[in-house]
């Protein structure tokens, strides 16, 4: 019996190897400190490489890491050895890409860290458990758009579907205080039916 496709982590580092965002699924580092050493090792092996055209790929402790560099952040996905690469670097591709779209091609690292929540709900779009779920970036970033729609923001930076779910709200909730403000009325608002006296 085969297995799905999986992935042992993704990581997200700044040009230093320092952590911007990063999510494990595989027992293979145990504690934090080997998590935080294998970071280290994997950037230190790769921040000579120029990875900003298209991704690279390297065996690294009998595994597949596969990364790309944006500006000052370097995006890492690792599998297992018997992974195919090609399925690991579209995860990165799918991973990078939608980060771009959801920072809207500002990638770097003070713009990725003031939008945190959106790339590690990025993350939970295009793995769960380690099993791929979804590499295409228009899609992931769809759906971390619509799990992180703010109503208050203005409509100009707001998508389509967006501002009309906003002004649905607004509109919804007019009608609910213009029914609450006029009691004294003879109709409601939204049946139209005249109240008995």
């Amino acid at each position: 019996m085969e297995s799905c496709p999986s992935v042992k982590n993704i990581l997200l580092l700044d040009s230093e190897g320092n952590r911007v965002a990063v999510k494990y699924y595989s027992d293979d580092w145990q504690t934090n400190s080997s998590k935080e050493a294998f970071e280290k090792s994997v950037f230190t092996k790769t921040q000579k490489t120029n990875a900003r055209a298209e991704a690279e790929i390297a065996m690294f402790e009998n595994n597949i890491v596969v990364y790309k560099f944006a500006q000052d952040l370097h995006f890492f996905v690792t599998g297992g050895d018997d992974e195919n690469e090609l399925i690991v670097a579209t995860v990165l591709q799918g991973f990078f890409d939608a980060v771009g779209l959801l920072l809207r091609g500002n990638m770097d690292k003070k713009e990725a860290l003031e939008n945190l929540d959106l790339i590690l709900l990025c993350l939970d779009e295009i793995v769960d458990g380690g099993i791929i779920l979804e590499t295409d970036a228009n899609v992931i970033a769809g759906k971390v758009a619509a799990h992180s729609i703010d109503s208050g923001a203005p409509l100009s930076e707001q998508t389509i579907s967006q501002a009309l779910a906003t002004a649905r709200e607004h509109l919804t909730r007019s009608l609910l205080n213009l029914e609450l403000a006029s009691p004294a009325s003879g109709f409601q608002v939204g049946f139209c039916s005249q109240r008995e006296h």
